[in-house]
Order: C-alpha cells, then sequence, then structure tokens
C-alpha cells in the first residue's frame, strides 16, 4: 500500500500556504488542508502560487514542489538539500566524461524503450484487423531489427540514430492502433513545442508527468538529473531524467494515452485549440487525465530483474536504484525496465 502521496494543484487561482504543519490551498473561499508529513510531492499544474513558508517547509521535509507548463514541459523542480554519498555523483559525471561507458549506459537505455514499443505494439495487434494489423506486426519486426543492430553501435550518434527511426515506426503503429479503435481521436505523427493536435497534447502532459516523479527519484538517491548520457549534457536540461524516461514513455504513459482514448474517457472536448494552432488539455481534461494517472500508477506490474511485482509508481525509483547501483559498480550494466510481453 502506498504511504504518501502528490498534491496536484489543477486551479489558476490556488495559493498553497503553510498553517502549523500542513499545506492550506485555497481557490477563493474554499480551503484544502493537507499534512505534509502524507505528502512526497506537489505539482503545479496552473500558475497557481506557492508562499516562501510553504516552499521552505516542503524543502524541510523532502517534499519535491514541480510546476508544469500547459504542454507538459516542466518549469521548475525543488527539492531538499542533495542527498547520497557524493562518491555516487563522482562516479556518475565520471562516466558521462567516458565515451565508450556513456555509449553503453545509452544502449542499454535505448533497448529498454525499443524492447517496450516493441510489446506495445504486439499486443495491440492482436486486437486488430486488416491494414492496421499489419501495420502493427510491421512496425514491430522494423523495430526488433533495430533492436538486433543496438549491440554493435558504440557510437552516441549511431545509438540515437537507432532510437531515432525505432521512435518514427512506433508512432506509425500508435497511429495504426488509434484509426483502429475508431475512438475519434486520430493522430498523425508526434509534433510538440506545442503540440498541435489532442493526441499529442495528451502525450506530452504524461510525459510531463512522469518526468516529474523521475526527477524526484534521482534527487532522493543523490544522483544529478542534469548530468546524462543518450541525452547528453545542457544547460537547464534534465538529461539523466529525460533517459530513465525513455524506458517509462511507451510503458506508462502511452499505455494510459490509448486507455483513456479507447475508452473515451478523455474525448474532443476535453482539449482547447490557441488561435495560434497550439492544442491543450482543459482544465477539466488535465483533472481527468491526472486521476486516470494517478489510478493507474497504483496497478501492479511484473518487474523481470526483481522477480516480482510492484506497484507502478515505484518505478521510477527502481530504475534510478539500478542506475545507482550500475555507476556504483554494483552491476555490470544499467538494466532498463521492460515490460511483460
Amino acid at each position: 500500500m502506498r504511504a504518501l502521496s502528490t498534491l496536484y494543484v489543477r486551479d489558476h487561482r490556488a495559493r498553497v500556504g503553510l498553517q502549523q504543519r500542513a499545506l492550506v490551498v485555497s481557490v477563493g473561499p474554499a480551503r484544502t488542508r493537507v499534512p505534509l508529513e502524507v505528502l512526497d510531492g506537489v505539482v503545479l499544474l496552473g500558475s497557481g502560487q506557492v508562499t516562501t513558508e510553504a516552499l521552505g517547509a516542503c524543502v524541510k521535509r523532502g517534499v519535491r514542489v514541480a510546476s508544469m507548463q500547459r504542454d507538459g514541459r516542466l518549469r521548475f523542480v525543488v527539492g531538499g538539500p542533495v542527498s547520497g554519498n557524493v562518491h555516487l555523483r563522482i562516479a556518475q559525471l565520471t562516466a558521462a566524461t567516458e565515451p565508450e561507458r556513456a555509449a553503453a549506459i545509452s544502449r542499454w537505455v535505448v533497448a529498454g524503450k525499443l524492447q517496450n514499443y516493441r510489446r506495445l505494439l504486439a499486443r495491440w495487434s492482436w486486437d486488430a484487423q486488416g491494414i492496421h494489423k499489419a501495420n502493427l506486426v510491421e512496425q514491430a519486426e522494423v523495430i526488433a531489427v533495430r533492436l538486433s543492430s543496438l549491440g554493435g553501435a558504440t557510437d552516441g550518434d549511431k545509438i540515437r540514430g537507432l532510437e531515432g527511426d525505432g521512435t518514427r515506426r512506433y508512432f506509425k503503429g500508435l497511429a495504426a492502433q488509434l484509426a483502429s479503435t475508431r475512438a475519434g481521436l486520430y493522430f498523425g505523427g508526434r509534433n510538440r513545442r506545442p503540440p498541435r493536435d489532442p493526441v499529442n497534447a495528451l502525450l506530452s502532459y504524461l510525459y510531463g508527468l512522469v518526468l516529474v516523479e523521475v526527477v524526484g527519484a534521482l534527487d532522493a538517491l543523490g544522483l544529478d538529473p542534469q548530468i546524462g548520457y543518450l541525452h547528453g549534457v545542457r544547460p537547464g536540461r534534465p538529461s539523466l531524467a529525460l533517459d530513465l524516461l525513455e524506458e517509462f514513455r511507451p510503458s506508462i504513459a502511452d499505455r494510459l494515452a490509448v486507455r483513456l482514448i479507447t475508452r473515451h474517457e478523455v474525448r474532443p472536448g476535453h482539449f482547447i485549440t490557441t488561435a495560434g494552432g497550439a492544442c491543450y488539455l482543459s482544465d477539466d481534461g488535465r483533472e481527468r487525465v491526472v486521476r486516470a494517472y494517478e489510478a493507474f500508477k497504483e496497478d501492479e506490474v511484473p518487474h523481470a530483474l526483481l522477480g516480482r511485482t510492484i506497484p507502478r509508481w515505484s518505478l521510477p525509483a527502481t530504475q534510478a536504484t539500478l542506475m545507482a547501483r550500475h555507476l556504483r559498480g554494483d552491476l555490470p550494466v544499467y538494466p532498463p525496465y521492460v515490460m511483460a510481453p
């Protein structure tokens, strides 16, 4: 059973303050009190404000505070003091400066992502018919070929090229899956910054929600979310968090997105389109997605390396721990999370 939870502040008018040992969310005359001891995170989904006293109390207790833009991108994440062993961070930085080591970690990250893509396409093909089924099978087979090519790839650009091509193939399969279900939301390809259609808006938003969890998991272990391998190092970019996010895009975000669309839990009316053509979830749409996301994370899923089932919400912390163990030398390779067949 999950001991801690995340507080999502959705209203743009909200103000988060502190009262004794609890956060108080005020929206006009309405007030909601949440004890700090039951929280592991606060996510601002709109333009809500947090007082200095509330932010300081969260930092003191190790409750991360994150703010997301409406397209799913992170504005910021605030945590507590740097934790973990300094030798772990030295090992993380050293690996990033060694091209062969960085390429090896990138290879396993991409392998996990492509394997999850392949397995998700295979699952969807079970119920598909005709041309849609053929498309799903074809894309899964091509991704399998890209997977086999990864073993001999030692250059970062080559690894990223295989990842990029596998991702394009996967999105072709995703388009076929949504078309086959006739759910009313169609997908013509990935676009972002900003997303231009409802499916892309939903995917970007879910990726942002998962990224918040990954950043928190890395920070809790003392790993620097900005020093990554597949995504390299760029000022202001949480590269290591984006590395780990890759295996969770299909296994968490995409699976949930397709479920929401095919079950008509998210419909065209839950999105808004700006005059410039950008598409975002409406306030009601965000509320539905967040509620479904929290429920989805409670499901138990098999973890092959651990040899048992674990709740989805623990996957980011589990994989961050495995990354730390690899960087310390306890594991010969980084073992990515791979969905069950």
